[in-house]
Protein backbone atom coordinates (compact mmCIF):
# COMPACT_ATOMS: atom_id res chain seq x y z
CA UNK A 1 0.00 0.00 0.00
CA UNK A 2 1.47 3.50 -0.62
CA UNK A 3 1.56 5.83 1.80
CA UNK A 4 -0.95 8.86 -0.62
CA UNK A 5 -3.28 6.03 0.62
CA UNK A 6 -2.50 5.13 3.63
CA UNK A 7 -2.55 9.07 4.53
CA UNK A 8 -6.22 8.59 2.98
CA UNK A 9 -7.70 5.50 4.83
CA UNK A 10 -5.82 6.94 7.93
CA UNK A 11 -8.18 10.35 7.61
CA UNK A 12 -11.19 8.14 6.52
CA UNK A 13 -11.44 5.97 9.59
CA UNK A 14 -10.73 8.97 11.92
CA UNK A 15 -13.69 10.91 9.92
CA UNK A 16 -15.70 8.24 9.96
CA UNK A 17 -15.38 7.10 13.96
CA UNK A 18 -15.84 10.87 15.08
CA UNK A 19 -17.72 12.21 12.51
CA UNK A 20 -20.29 9.73 12.11
CA UNK A 21 -20.47 6.84 14.47
CA UNK A 22 -19.87 8.14 17.72
CA UNK A 23 -22.28 11.21 16.75
CA UNK A 24 -24.75 9.01 16.28
CA UNK A 25 -24.81 7.22 19.57
CA UNK A 26 -23.82 9.98 21.26
CA UNK A 27 -27.34 12.19 20.16
CA UNK A 28 -29.31 8.96 20.44
CA UNK A 29 -28.17 6.92 22.99
CA UNK A 30 -27.42 8.55 26.58
CA UNK A 31 -30.25 8.49 29.00
CA UNK A 32 -29.67 11.59 31.26
CA UNK A 33 -32.60 10.64 32.82
CA UNK A 34 -31.76 7.28 34.32
CA UNK A 35 -27.96 7.06 33.65
CA UNK A 36 -26.62 4.56 31.15
CA UNK A 37 -27.74 4.39 27.49
CA UNK A 38 -30.35 3.30 25.17
CA UNK A 39 -29.34 0.91 22.82
CA UNK A 40 -32.26 -0.54 21.13
CA UNK A 41 -32.53 2.14 18.18
CA UNK A 42 -34.17 2.14 14.80
CA UNK A 43 -32.99 3.58 11.92
CA UNK A 44 -33.12 7.40 12.93
CA UNK A 45 -32.37 6.78 16.41
CA UNK A 46 -35.84 6.70 18.47
CA UNK A 47 -36.07 3.42 21.10
CA UNK A 48 -37.90 0.56 19.56
CA UNK A 49 -37.50 -0.58 23.67
CA UNK A 50 -35.86 1.24 26.71
CA UNK A 51 -34.69 -2.11 28.09
CA UNK A 52 -30.48 -2.23 28.68
CA UNK A 53 -28.18 -4.97 28.10
CA UNK A 54 -25.88 -5.03 30.11
CA UNK A 55 -23.07 -6.39 27.95
CA UNK A 56 -23.71 -3.55 25.67
CA UNK A 57 -22.92 -1.05 28.55
CA UNK A 58 -19.81 -2.60 29.77
CA UNK A 59 -18.72 -2.54 25.82
CA UNK A 60 -19.66 0.99 25.70
CA UNK A 61 -17.68 2.21 29.01
CA UNK A 62 -14.65 0.48 27.51
CA UNK A 63 -15.25 2.31 24.17
CA UNK A 64 -15.21 5.99 25.31
CA UNK A 65 -12.31 4.87 28.00
CA UNK A 66 -10.46 3.47 24.84
CA UNK A 67 -11.10 6.61 23.19
CA UNK A 68 -9.61 8.73 25.92
CA UNK A 69 -6.75 6.95 26.56
CA UNK A 70 -5.36 5.77 22.78
CA UNK A 71 -6.74 8.78 20.43
CA UNK A 72 -7.42 12.03 22.17
CA UNK A 73 -8.28 13.39 26.49
CA UNK A 74 -11.42 14.70 24.86
CA UNK A 75 -13.35 15.01 28.67
CA UNK A 76 -16.71 14.39 26.89
CA UNK A 77 -15.32 11.06 26.12
CA UNK A 78 -14.08 10.28 29.81
CA UNK A 79 -17.25 11.75 31.30
CA UNK A 80 -19.74 9.51 28.71
CA UNK A 81 -17.71 6.33 29.59
CA UNK A 82 -18.02 7.51 33.75
CA UNK A 83 -21.25 7.84 32.63
CA UNK A 84 -21.90 4.32 31.80
CA UNK A 85 -19.71 3.37 34.61
CA UNK A 86 -22.13 4.17 37.31
CA UNK A 87 -25.01 2.52 35.87
CA UNK A 88 -23.34 -0.74 35.05
CA UNK A 89 -22.18 -0.62 38.71
CA UNK A 90 -25.44 0.43 39.66
CA UNK A 91 -27.94 -1.95 38.67
CA UNK A 92 -25.75 -4.39 36.74
CA UNK A 93 -24.51 -6.62 39.61
CA UNK A 94 -26.13 -9.54 41.48
CA UNK A 95 -25.80 -10.68 45.00
CA UNK A 96 -23.60 -13.29 44.11
CA UNK A 97 -20.90 -11.26 42.08
CA UNK A 98 -22.46 -12.37 39.18
CA UNK A 99 -23.88 -9.31 36.43
CA UNK A 100 -27.52 -8.90 34.68
CA UNK A 101 -27.62 -9.63 31.09
CA UNK A 102 -30.87 -6.65 30.54
CA UNK A 103 -32.17 -4.64 32.70
CA UNK A 104 -35.77 -1.95 32.58
CA UNK A 105 -34.74 1.51 31.73
CA UNK A 106 -34.33 2.70 35.39
CA UNK A 107 -32.10 -0.63 35.94
CA UNK A 108 -34.48 -3.26 37.35
CA UNK A 109 -33.15 -6.74 36.60
CA UNK A 110 -35.29 -8.87 34.17
CA UNK A 111 -32.68 -11.63 32.73
CA UNK A 112 -29.95 -13.53 34.16
CA UNK A 113 -28.03 -15.63 31.28
CA UNK A 114 -25.77 -19.00 31.91
CA UNK A 115 -23.20 -17.25 29.58
CA UNK A 116 -20.29 -14.97 30.96
CA UNK A 117 -20.08 -12.59 28.08
CA UNK A 118 -21.79 -10.16 30.46
CA UNK A 119 -19.05 -10.40 33.07
CA UNK A 120 -16.45 -10.31 30.41
CA UNK A 121 -17.67 -7.21 28.79
CA UNK A 122 -18.06 -5.68 32.54
CA UNK A 123 -14.46 -6.38 32.96
CA UNK A 124 -13.20 -4.38 29.91
CA UNK A 125 -15.61 -1.65 30.78
CA UNK A 126 -13.85 -1.56 34.26
CA UNK A 127 -10.19 -1.52 33.59
CA UNK A 128 -10.46 0.21 30.71
CA UNK A 129 -12.41 2.96 33.04
CA UNK A 130 -9.39 2.54 35.43
CA UNK A 131 -7.02 3.29 32.99
CA UNK A 132 -8.35 6.81 31.73
CA UNK A 133 -9.77 7.59 35.03
CA UNK A 134 -6.98 6.31 37.40
CA UNK A 135 -9.87 4.46 39.91
CA UNK A 136 -8.38 2.48 41.38
CA UNK A 137 -11.70 1.15 43.03
CA UNK A 138 -12.80 -0.03 39.37
CA UNK A 139 -9.38 -1.85 38.36
CA UNK A 140 -10.25 -3.74 41.92
CA UNK A 141 -13.53 -4.28 40.62
CA UNK A 142 -12.22 -5.65 37.38
CA UNK A 143 -9.64 -8.28 38.97
CA UNK A 144 -12.36 -9.84 41.14
CA UNK A 145 -14.67 -9.48 38.54
CA UNK A 146 -11.83 -11.78 36.03
CA UNK A 147 -11.26 -14.22 38.96
CA UNK A 148 -14.91 -14.74 39.14
CA UNK A 149 -15.21 -15.31 35.37
CA UNK A 150 -12.17 -17.45 35.10
CA UNK A 151 -13.42 -19.70 38.20
CA UNK A 152 -17.17 -20.27 36.82
CA UNK A 153 -15.79 -21.06 33.83
CA UNK A 154 -13.27 -23.27 34.53
CA UNK A 155 -15.35 -25.25 37.43
CA UNK A 156 -17.41 -28.06 35.53
CA UNK A 157 -20.69 -28.00 36.84
CA UNK A 158 -20.59 -24.36 38.09
CA UNK A 159 -23.23 -22.71 35.67
CA UNK A 160 -25.97 -24.00 33.96
CA UNK A 161 -25.23 -26.89 31.28
CA UNK A 162 -26.34 -26.53 27.88
CA UNK A 163 -26.98 -30.20 27.50
CA UNK A 164 -27.18 -32.93 29.94
CA UNK A 165 -23.38 -33.38 30.31
CA UNK A 166 -24.29 -37.15 30.99
CA UNK A 167 -24.91 -37.78 27.53
CA UNK A 168 -22.60 -35.11 25.79
CA UNK A 169 -19.81 -32.99 26.61
CA UNK A 170 -18.12 -29.92 24.49
CA UNK A 171 -16.18 -27.02 24.38
CA UNK A 172 -17.03 -23.65 23.26
CA UNK A 173 -14.95 -21.90 21.32
CA UNK A 174 -16.32 -18.13 21.97
CA UNK A 175 -15.97 -18.33 25.63
CA UNK A 176 -11.95 -18.90 25.13
CA UNK A 177 -12.00 -16.31 22.70
CA UNK A 178 -13.34 -13.52 24.37
CA UNK A 179 -11.39 -14.67 27.51
CA UNK A 180 -8.26 -13.88 25.49
CA UNK A 181 -9.34 -10.02 24.48
CA UNK A 182 -10.70 -9.45 28.08
CA UNK A 183 -7.50 -10.91 29.53
CA UNK A 184 -5.51 -8.13 27.04
CA UNK A 185 -7.42 -5.51 27.92
CA UNK A 186 -6.70 -6.01 31.80
CA UNK A 187 -3.04 -7.09 31.57
CA UNK A 188 -3.06 -3.01 29.70
CA UNK A 189 -4.76 -1.71 32.81
CA UNK A 190 -3.11 -4.12 35.21
CA UNK A 191 0.52 -4.03 34.41
CA UNK A 192 1.79 -4.92 38.07
CA UNK A 193 0.01 -8.34 37.43
CA UNK A 194 1.29 -8.68 33.66
CA UNK A 195 3.00 -12.12 34.15
CA UNK A 196 -0.15 -13.67 35.64
CA UNK A 197 -2.09 -12.50 32.17
CA UNK A 198 0.51 -13.21 30.04
CA UNK A 199 0.55 -16.86 31.28
CA UNK A 200 -3.40 -16.76 31.19
CA UNK A 201 -3.90 -15.63 27.74
CA UNK A 202 -1.19 -18.37 27.12
CA UNK A 203 -2.91 -21.17 27.96
CA UNK A 204 -6.53 -19.86 26.24
CA UNK A 205 -4.44 -19.25 23.44
CA UNK A 206 -2.57 -22.86 23.45
CA UNK A 207 -6.35 -24.55 24.71
CA UNK A 208 -7.60 -22.73 21.11
CA UNK A 209 -5.29 -24.53 18.84
CA UNK A 210 -5.30 -27.82 20.89
CA UNK A 211 -9.17 -28.12 20.39
CA UNK A 212 -10.76 -25.74 18.48
CA UNK A 213 -7.89 -25.19 15.17
CA UNK A 214 -8.06 -28.68 12.76
CA UNK A 215 -5.11 -27.70 10.08
CA UNK A 216 -6.93 -30.91 8.29
CA UNK A 217 -10.12 -29.52 7.79
CA UNK A 218 -8.77 -25.91 6.69
CA UNK A 219 -11.04 -24.83 9.67
CA UNK A 220 -11.86 -23.41 13.59
CA UNK A 221 -14.65 -25.19 14.81
CA UNK A 222 -16.97 -23.21 17.24
CA UNK A 223 -18.14 -26.92 19.22
CA UNK A 224 -15.84 -29.86 20.08
CA UNK A 225 -15.83 -32.81 22.05
CA UNK A 226 -14.01 -32.49 25.36
CA UNK A 227 -11.04 -33.66 24.10
CA UNK A 228 -10.90 -31.79 20.74
CA UNK A 229 -12.76 -34.40 19.01
CA UNK A 230 -15.29 -33.42 15.90
CA UNK A 231 -18.85 -33.88 16.27
CA UNK A 232 -20.74 -35.12 13.49
CA UNK A 233 -23.94 -32.86 14.27
CA UNK A 234 -25.22 -29.73 12.52
CA UNK A 235 -23.67 -27.84 15.90
CA UNK A 236 -19.98 -29.70 15.28
CA UNK A 237 -19.96 -28.83 11.97
CA UNK A 238 -21.16 -25.50 12.55
CA UNK A 239 -18.51 -22.91 11.14
CA UNK A 240 -18.19 -18.80 12.39
CA UNK A 241 -15.98 -17.06 10.06
CA UNK A 242 -16.48 -13.79 11.81
CA UNK A 243 -15.63 -15.74 14.97
CA UNK A 244 -12.37 -17.28 13.83
CA UNK A 245 -11.32 -14.36 12.32
CA UNK A 246 -11.66 -12.37 15.40
CA UNK A 247 -10.06 -14.55 17.60
CA UNK A 248 -6.93 -14.50 14.70
CA UNK A 249 -6.44 -10.94 15.11
CA UNK A 250 -6.67 -11.43 18.86
CA UNK A 251 -3.69 -14.00 18.60
CA UNK A 252 -1.68 -12.23 16.16
CA UNK A 253 -1.98 -9.08 18.52
CA UNK A 254 -0.31 -11.13 20.86
CA UNK A 255 2.20 -12.10 18.54
CA UNK A 256 3.20 -8.96 17.42
CA UNK A 257 3.69 -8.06 21.32
CA UNK A 258 5.67 -10.89 22.36
CA UNK A 259 7.36 -10.69 18.86
CA UNK A 260 6.85 -14.40 18.24
CA UNK A 261 6.48 -14.98 14.71
CA UNK A 262 5.87 -18.76 15.21
CA UNK A 263 2.41 -17.72 16.84
CA UNK A 264 1.90 -15.58 14.11
CA UNK A 265 2.64 -17.77 11.45
CA UNK A 266 0.50 -20.45 13.05
CA UNK A 267 -2.21 -17.74 13.59
CA UNK A 268 -2.12 -16.24 9.60
CA UNK A 269 -4.12 -19.18 8.07
CA UNK A 270 -7.09 -18.87 10.07
CA UNK A 271 -7.69 -15.72 8.20
CA UNK A 272 -7.18 -17.39 5.16
CA UNK A 273 -9.05 -20.43 5.76
CA UNK A 274 -12.27 -18.24 6.80
CA UNK A 275 -12.19 -15.63 4.02
CA UNK A 276 -11.75 -18.18 1.21
CA UNK A 277 -14.54 -20.66 2.42
CA UNK A 278 -17.04 -17.74 4.24
CA UNK A 279 -16.46 -15.14 1.17
CA UNK A 280 -19.87 -15.41 -0.91
CA UNK A 281 -18.34 -15.65 -4.99
CA UNK A 282 -22.19 -14.78 -5.89
CA UNK A 283 -23.00 -11.59 -4.18
CA UNK A 284 -19.98 -10.76 -1.71
CA UNK A 285 -19.95 -10.31 1.49
CA UNK A 286 -19.21 -12.89 4.20
CA UNK A 287 -21.29 -15.71 5.35
CA UNK A 288 -22.86 -15.23 8.80
CA UNK A 289 -22.16 -19.68 9.65
CA UNK A 290 -20.95 -22.40 7.37
CA UNK A 291 -20.72 -25.90 7.54
CA UNK A 292 -17.69 -27.80 7.28
CA UNK A 293 -18.75 -30.75 5.40
CA UNK A 294 -20.79 -28.03 2.69
CA UNK A 295 -23.82 -29.51 4.22
CA UNK A 296 -27.02 -27.12 4.76
CA UNK A 297 -26.51 -24.90 7.64
CA UNK A 298 -28.42 -25.27 10.82
CA UNK A 299 -28.90 -21.85 11.70
CA UNK A 300 -32.01 -20.21 9.68
CA UNK A 301 -29.61 -16.93 9.43
CA UNK A 302 -26.77 -18.55 7.86
CA UNK A 303 -26.37 -16.86 4.50
CA UNK A 304 -26.81 -13.23 5.77
CA UNK A 305 -24.32 -10.60 5.76
CA UNK A 306 -23.30 -9.01 9.37
CA UNK A 307 -21.71 -5.88 10.28
CA UNK A 308 -19.55 -7.22 12.65
CA UNK A 309 -18.23 -10.42 10.54
CA UNK A 310 -17.37 -7.53 8.42
CA UNK A 311 -15.97 -5.29 10.69
CA UNK A 312 -13.17 -7.97 12.24
CA UNK A 313 -12.59 -8.81 8.73
CA UNK A 314 -11.27 -5.21 7.75
CA UNK A 315 -8.98 -4.97 10.29
CA UNK A 316 -7.39 -8.58 10.91
CA UNK A 317 -6.64 -8.40 6.95
CA UNK A 318 -5.18 -5.19 7.38
CA UNK A 319 -3.08 -5.88 10.67
CA UNK A 320 -1.99 -9.60 8.79
CA UNK A 321 -0.66 -7.05 5.97
CA UNK A 322 1.18 -4.80 8.22
CA UNK A 323 2.77 -7.56 10.01
CA UNK A 324 3.54 -9.43 6.93
CA UNK A 325 3.56 -7.43 3.57
CA UNK A 326 1.70 -10.05 1.83
CA UNK A 327 -0.35 -8.58 -1.42
CA UNK A 328 -2.70 -11.41 -0.41
CA UNK A 329 -4.04 -9.85 2.84
CA UNK A 330 -3.63 -6.38 1.27
CA UNK A 331 -6.60 -7.65 -1.80
CA UNK A 332 -8.19 -9.26 1.04
CA UNK A 333 -8.75 -5.72 2.98
CA UNK A 334 -9.68 -3.99 -0.22
CA UNK A 335 -12.11 -6.62 -1.37
CA UNK A 336 -13.95 -6.57 2.30
CA UNK A 337 -13.90 -2.82 3.36
CA UNK A 338 -14.90 -2.14 -0.32
CA UNK A 339 -18.40 -4.17 -0.29
CA UNK A 340 -19.03 -3.24 3.45
CA UNK A 341 -18.66 0.07 2.47
CA UNK A 342 -20.97 -0.12 -0.48
CA UNK A 343 -23.36 -1.91 1.72
CA UNK A 344 -23.33 -1.28 5.49
CA UNK A 345 -23.39 2.35 6.01
CA UNK A 346 -26.39 4.40 5.89
CA UNK A 347 -26.23 7.41 4.39
CA UNK A 348 -29.12 9.05 5.26
CA UNK A 349 -29.40 8.40 8.90
CA UNK A 350 -25.68 7.34 9.88
CA UNK A 351 -23.87 4.68 11.27
CA UNK A 352 -24.33 1.16 9.76
CA UNK A 353 -27.13 -1.43 9.33
CA UNK A 354 -26.23 -4.98 10.63
CA UNK A 355 -28.38 -7.01 9.55
CA UNK A 356 -28.35 -7.46 5.43
CA UNK A 357 -29.73 -10.39 3.41
CA UNK A 358 -27.79 -12.90 1.41
CA UNK A 359 -27.54 -10.49 -1.92
CA UNK A 360 -26.66 -6.87 0.43
CA UNK A 361 -30.05 -5.75 0.80
CA UNK A 362 -30.53 -4.35 3.94
CA UNK A 363 -33.02 -7.12 6.24
CA UNK A 364 -33.39 -4.96 9.77
CA UNK A 365 -32.63 -1.75 9.44
CA UNK A 366 -32.58 -0.76 12.98
CA UNK A 367 -29.18 0.18 14.70
CA UNK A 368 -29.42 -1.26 17.79
CA UNK A 369 -30.89 -3.90 19.79
CA UNK A 370 -29.40 -6.41 22.60
CA UNK A 371 -26.23 -7.29 20.63
CA UNK A 372 -25.69 -4.62 18.21
CA UNK A 373 -24.46 -1.55 19.61
CA UNK A 374 -21.04 0.96 19.66
CA UNK A 375 -18.68 -1.33 19.59
CA UNK A 376 -17.29 -3.19 16.81
CA UNK A 377 -17.55 -0.98 14.21
CA UNK A 378 -16.29 1.36 16.37
CA UNK A 379 -13.28 -0.41 17.77
CA UNK A 380 -12.75 -1.61 13.94
CA UNK A 381 -12.59 2.00 12.85
CA UNK A 382 -10.48 3.22 16.13
CA UNK A 383 -7.77 0.21 15.16
CA UNK A 384 -7.36 0.50 11.91
CA UNK A 385 -6.82 4.40 12.03
CA UNK A 386 -4.37 3.95 14.95
CA UNK A 387 -2.60 0.49 12.84
CA UNK A 388 -2.22 2.74 9.89
CA UNK A 389 -0.91 6.15 11.66
CA UNK A 390 2.15 4.27 13.00
CA UNK A 391 2.30 2.19 9.36
CA UNK A 392 3.18 5.91 8.41
CA UNK A 393 5.06 6.66 10.93
CA UNK A 394 7.28 3.83 11.22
Amino acid sequence: MDRKKMKQLCQFFYDELTGNTLPFWIDHAVDSRYGGFVTYLDRRGEPLSTDKPMWVHGRITWLFSRLFNVLEKRQEWLDLARHGMEFLLRHGFDTDGRMFYLVTRDGQPLRKRRYLYTESFGVIGLAEYARASGDGESLDRARSLMDLLLKLHNTPGALEPKVNPRVRQSRTHAMSMVIVSTLQVLRAADPENETKYDDLISREIEGLFEYFVKPEKKALFETVGMQGELLDSPEGRCLNPGHAIETAWFILEEAKRRKDRALMEKTLPLIEWNLERGWDSRHGGIFYFLDSEGKQPEPLEWDMKLWWVHNEAIYATLLAYSLTGQHSYLEWFDRVFEWSEEHFPDREHGEWFGYLHYDGSVALDFKGNLWKGPYHLPRQQLNCHLLLKSMLDA
